[in-house]
This record gives C-alpha cells, sequence and structure tokens, in this order.
C-alpha cells in the first residue's frame, strides 16, 4: 500500500489544531532538534537510540522481541524483507521526526498502513513508519475524522456507532490510507462514488516535514493529487475527514449458476450491471475451484432499498440469462453487518482482523499475484471465449492442489462515472466495470507451482489485452507494467508530477513506480 495515515485525536490534540483550523503547521524544531540529536553518534552511522528516544510511539529494531512480527507486510511472499527500523508512531510529530532522521542518514523510508502492497512496497530495507496506531473515529457533525491506519472493518465499526456510513471495499484489513490515496472502489461506489470522492480534507506531513491541511481550500494541488494518485508518493498522511452519509441498511445477494452457463451469465450481467439504477452494485467472479474439476461463476452484490426492489433488479438479470440461479442468497442487513458479509467475516468485527493485529483475530495472511484492468467496451464473443478459457486453465493447473484464483469484475459507472477524469487524480471515470486477476497457493507450495501459477497470470492477462481499454487500478499496483504512468494516472500524470516535484523535491518518498 505504500502509505500512512494517524489518528486524529491524538495528533490534534498533540498539535494543538482546532478544527478548520490553520491549513499548515510547520514544525523547523523537529527538524533541527532531530538532526543534533541524531547526529550525536552520527559518525559511525545513524543513532536509532536518539531516534527511539525522540518518538513518543515504539521504535522496533532487528534483534528485538517484536521485531519478527512488526517486519511483515500482508503477503508472506515478502517475509525476506529485513527493514533496520519500523516506527509505530502515535503522531504527526512522530511521523516529522521520522523524516528528519531518513534525510539525514538518506535512509530509504516506506510508510506503511495495511502492508497490501501487492508489490511489497509498503516495506522497505530503511525505515518503515507504520500508521496502525492512529486508528480513532470521531464525527464532527456529519463528517467522519479518522486516523489514517485504521483497518477498514475498523472504520465501518466506528461509523456505525454513529449511524454514518462510507463507502470502501470489501478486505477488512486494508488500511484506510492505501484505500483512499488510490481511489477506493467499493461495495456502494456506483450510489455514492469513491472513497476518495467523499474526502474532505487530509493531514499530511511532507518530506520537508511540514504538517499540512489539504482540502479544496488548502494545498488544493495536493489535495487533488491525494485523491486517486497513490499512496507513499507525496508525504506520510496522518488523518483524514470524510464527507458520511446515513448508514443504509443494504439487500446483500449471493448468486451462481453452472459453469456449462457462464458465458450466458458473463454477456448478461456486463449488459446489466454497469447500467442499473445506482443504489445496484455488483460484482462477478470467474474462479477455479480447488478440489474441483470445473471453475465456477457467481455474482453478487448490494442494493441500497427494499428486498422486492432488489428482486425486481435480479429479473432483469434472470431474464437476459435466460435463467433462474442455481444458487440463490438474498437478504437485508444492517450496514455494518453487510460489510462484514462482504468481507466473510461470519464471526464479527474483533475476529475479522490479522491476530497479529488485534487480539482475537482470525484472519490469515495471503500470498498473492495479482494483476488489473478496466473495460470501456462490452466483452465481444471472442473476448467471452477468452475470458473462460484463462479461468479453465487455472482450474488444470491448480484446482486440485489447492490454492485458488481467477477474474474478479466490479461494475462502475454511476456516481464513478460522473466526475470528471481530471476532477480528481483518479482518471478511471469511463469504465463499465474493473477486473482483478489473481492467483493464490496454499503454504508450502512448491516453487515450481508457484511459479506456474505467476505465469498462469502473465499469460492471463496478456490474452485479454485485445478487449480491455489498457488502464489499470493503482490500488492494484503491478511490478510487471512497463506502461504503468500511462495505465494507473493517463492524462493525469502531468499534473501529479508536478504535484511531487512541489512537494517532495528530493524524492524522499520513492520506490520502483514512484511518481
Amino acid at each position: 500500500m505504500s502509505t500512512s495515515d494517524a489518528p486524529s485525536r491524538t495528533r490534534r490534540a498533540f498539535l494543538g489544531i482546532a478544527a478548520g483550523g490553520a491549513a499548515a503547521v510547520v514544525v523547523p524544531s523537529i527538524a533541527r532538534a532531530g538532526a543534533v540529536r541524531f547526529g550525536a553518534s552520527g559518525a559511525s552511522g545513524p543513532d536509532w537510540t536518539a531516534l527511539a528516544h525522540d518518538l513518543s510511539g515504539t521504535l522496533v529494531r532487528p534483534g528485538d522481541a517484536a521485531y519478527g512480527t512488526a517486519r511483515l507486510l500482508f503477503d508472506p511472499r515478502f517475509d525476506g524483507q529485513r527493514p533496520a527500523g519500523i516506527a509505530y508512531v502515535k503522531s504527526a510529530h512522530d511521523v516529522a521526526t521520522c523524516l528528519a532522521f531518513a534525510r539525514k542518514y538518506k535512509i530509504p523510508v516506506a510508510a506503511r498502513s495495511g502492508g497490501h502492497s501487492y508489490a511489497g512496497w509498503s516495506g522497505t530495507s530503511g525505515l518503515i513508519i507504520d500508521v496502525s496506531d492512529l486508528k480513532g473515529v470521531r464525527m464532527s457533525g456529519t463528517s467522519a475524522i479518522t486516523g489514517t491506519g485504521a483497518r477498514l472493518i475498523d472504520f465501518y465499526n466506528g461509523l456505525a456507532a454513529h449511524g454514518r456510513a462510507v463507502p470502501g471495499g470489501s478486505c477488512p484489513t486494508v488500511g484506510i490510507a492505501g484505500l483512499t490515496l488510490g481511489g477506493g472502489i467499493g461495495v456502494t461506489a456506483r450510489a455514492h462514488g469513491l472513497t476518495c470522492d467523499n474526502l474532505e480534507s487530509l493531514e499530511i506531513v511532507t518530506a520537508s516535514g511540514a504538517v499540512l491541511t489539504a482540502s479544496a481550500t488548502e494545498h488544493s494541488d495536493l489535495y487533488w493529487a491525494c485523491r486517486g494518485g497513490g499512496g507513499g508518493n507525496f508525504g506520510v498522511a496522518t488523518s483524514f475527514t470524510f464527507r458520511t452519509t446515513p448508514a443504509p441498511a443494504p439487500v446483500v445477494f449471493f448468486l451462481s449458476w453452472p459453469w456449462a452457463q457462464a458465458a450466458r451469465v458473463i454477456a448478461a450481467w456486463q449488459a446489466w450491471a454497469p447500467h442499473a439504477p445506482d443504489a445496484l452494485w455488483s460484482n462477478l467472479h470467474l474462479a477455479a475451484v480447488p478440489g474441483g474439476s470445473v471453475p465456477s461463476v457467481r455474482v453478487g452484490g448490494t442494493y441500497l432499498g427494499s428486498i422486492s426492489g432488489a428482486a425486481n433488479q435480479l429479473d432483469a438479470l434472470y431474464a437476459r440469462v435466460g435463467s433462474h440461479p442455481s444458487g440463490y442468497f438474498l437478504n437485508q442487513f444492517s450496514f455494518l453487518d453487510a460489510m462484514l458479509l462482504e468481507a466473510n467475516c461470519n464471526t464479527g468485527v474483533q475476529a475479522c482482523h490479522l491476530p497479529s493485529y488485534a487480539p482475537g483475530g482470525q484472519l490469515s495472511r495471503q500470498p498473492q499475484f495479482a494483476k488489473s484492468d478496466f473495460f470501456t467496451r462490452p466483452l465481444s464473443s471472442a473476448g467471452l471465449a477468452t475470458l473462460l478459457r484463462g479461468v479453465e486453465a487455472l482450474q488444470s493447473v491448480h484446482g486440485a492442489a489447492g490454492g485458488g484464483g481467477g477474474v474478479a469484475f466490479d461494475a462502475l459507472g454511476g456516481a464513478v462515472n460522473r466526475v470528471a477524469p481530471g476532477a480528481t487524480a483518479f482518471v478511471h471515470r469511463n469504465a463499465l466495470f474493473d477486473a482483478q486477476y489473481t492467483t493464490g497457493w496454499t503454504t508450502g507450495a512448491a516453487a515450481a507451482g508457484i511459479d506456474r501459477q505467476h505465469a498462469w497470470l502473465r499469460n492471463y492477462w496478456s490474452s485479454m489485452r485485445p478487449y480491455a481499454s489498457g488502464q489499470a487500478y493503482q490500488n492494484y499496483i503491478d511490478p510487471d507494467l512497463t506502461n504503468w504512468r500511462q495505465a494507473y494516472y493517463g492524462a493525469n500524470y502531468a499534473r501529479l508530477v508536478a504535484v511531487k516535484q512541489k512537494y517532495d523535491p528530493g524524492r524522499l518518498f520513492t520506490f520502483p513506480q514512484a511518481l
């Protein structure tokens, strides 16, 4: 995810910033005092002891008991990373102190929220600034203020206590920072827009150590860039303020058909979901079935209305398919319960975490390769055939050996596409749907088997080139992409580079696909 977030309550109390206060609080004393302390033993290298002393949070170093867990990202593929330090920051002051340290000693630095970067770029061999302690959620009128380290399920839970909601995704352990800074495609996006579309302002610590508030009226160029420009590019975000809506009670549906009908289901879905009323959002999954002989085809989604209204919308899909589903689920839930269901967390909020993050967490880290696409026109019959062949090939690769994978489509249109491509840094405003191609494996899988799955993914994605738009979702960051500048940012790239040059001219924040 390569980004950061912070606890609004702790941060604002520390800095003494009143709501709607100063646009920028520059803390030159942090950089100067930090430089003096760090320099005390600088002749022999970075003074990590001085850094630890200057932080209100915790610094974890190699050899510490907590290091083995602290260094880990979400994907076990990156367990070989050995950062020199992990700073669990508790304020914007801590972040600025870490950045002063990184500048002085020219240490690589990465910001980490949920650690979900598909490329492992929320880790580094240098200093990780981890914002997971910045996770409080509070309301100010109808706006929600959250630290950027909040996991998505905790953000939903905090909002639910006030009867409010913000559109977001379905992965419960992702950090709110990475989700928002890269866009935020989610389950109510067609009704209420992307997560970044609902961002009213953010607090961010830039490379110089300045603590800025970016909004439509303050540092508006930075505000624009942080709504889709990707995490880890412009600074370490510590707090977000979101516009909220009254929490709906969504109708949730899950449908399945036999694989023999997959082509009809996909053709029907792509003609139905992107053009449905805004209240309806839907996804479509084609997946290899571990231990099975054929893949599965499933349609899911939410409807912000009544059960009868949802049933009417689904009848329109069935008419296009030419049959009713063989598997059917339809029911109405509170918004929080609906999000838990979408996250496949049937045992409650507390269990919907990694054990290393929250006591009682029951989720596990997942190894996975992924790629993405946006589609601006419906798939032709040739495109449908290519799509199905790819999933069938994956089923033959590892369907009987464990793991999983396939392709998941999210319907777009609605509120997402009513925003102009240049109004925010998120340029993908003309797509019918996006796609995420993935393949995973069970722990202990042989390297040769993993290589075969990676080869399958690359071949599958390549086979879909004639049918996709050429754009890619920056939150599904892809280290294989050679044209990532155009794919992620399109016509917004030049403007993003200008913002980068203004706020990080020395490129303190860098990684292989950094602006």
